[in-house]
């Protein structure tokens, strides 16, 4: 009898570790991404919002937690709140670790053609 509640906690854990890992994990590490991306927006940066509006940064009013963003060839000027932002579409060149990835690139040796292919390129 003690014996089958062991094993009945312990497959409860199991199944708690993988909600936690598959569920749980990759959704606040998504949040975290989020979080960085709006408060690493710049004057100047193209961006979408939840609303499907996109224009450009012309001002970042951070005691607000709010941006003015100017859309279209008529410059009309809108203020949004950050938490509103979808994406940042302005290409940003990152540092050289920053856009290495871990993996299994290097064994199939995409890695390797990517280096190479910047080799040429220089």
């Amino acid at each position: 009898m003690n014996g089958g509640m062991i094993g009945m906690i312990a497959i409860y854990a199991v199944i708690i570790g993988l909600v936690y890992l598959f569920l749980l994990r990759p959704n606040s590490k998504k949040k975290k991404e989020e979080a960085a991306m709006r408060n690493n927006l710049e004057i100047g940066d193209e961006i979408t919002t939840i609303g499907g509006i996109v224009g450009r940064v012309v001002a970042i009013k951070d005691e607000e937690d709010a941006l003015i963003i100017e859309t279209g060839s008529d410059r009309v000027k809108m203020k949004f709140k950050k938490w509103c932002i979808s994406s940042v579409d302005t290409v940003k060149e990152a540092p050289q670790a920053a856009t290495e990835k871990k993996g299994f690139a290097g064994l199939f040796g995409k890695k390797k053609k990517a280096e190479e292919a910047e080799a040429k390129e220089k």
